[in-house]
């Protein structure tokens, strides 16, 4: 489909965007800067409180996109061959969404137009981050596991205005 008055992400695969395109599907929730446990055994994955350092809590984006590579060694790169198999990614993640071949939520910014319906929608980790890595101490990040990154919020699933 090649109609432009279609959005991108509903006309071209993740392979397919450009740069910016690509950097626009992050909805900026944070959610993936969440650290994570997987179940050796089983494979499930835990999500923890506890955010990558560089996360900044109140606007949930990174302190230092840019250089994230260099700084958090661990910090993943998404690309259009990985995001397919990330079993982490959230439920609500654009990338996630575009790979799947479904259709955005009314809170993502690209929707929105407004990069605060994330918050509004309490799709975001804004005021739910526990810790911060480098704030860990001695605590275990099996003592940090949360449920609710997994969740998609009631008023994020609604039409606005309803």
């Amino acid at each position: 489909m090649s109609d432009p008055s279609v959005p991108f992400w509903k006309r071209k695969a993740l392979a397919e965007m450009t740069a910016a395109e690509w950097e626009s599907l992050c909805d900026g929730c944070g959610r993936c800067c969440l650290n994570k446990l997987e179940d050796e055994d089983t494979g499930e994955i835990f999500h923890t409180d506890v955010a990558c350092r560089l996360l900044d809590g109140h606007t949930c984006r990174c302190r230092d996109y840019p250089n994230r590579h260099a700084i958090v060694h661990n910090c993943d790169r998404l690309t259009p061959t990985n995001v397919p198999r990330l079993k982490w990614l959230p439920k609500t993640c654009g990338y996630r969404l575009v790979a799947e071949g479904r259709d955005l939520y009314w809170w993502h910014p690209l929707v929105s137009g407004d990069r605060d319906t994330v918050h509004a929608a309490g799709v975001s980790v804004r005021g739910r981050v526990g810790l911060f890595e480098d704030a860990m101490g001695g605590e275990d990040l099996e003592d940090r596991i949360v449920s609710w990154p997994e969740r998609i919020p009631p008023r994020a699933k609604r039409l606005p205005g309803r």
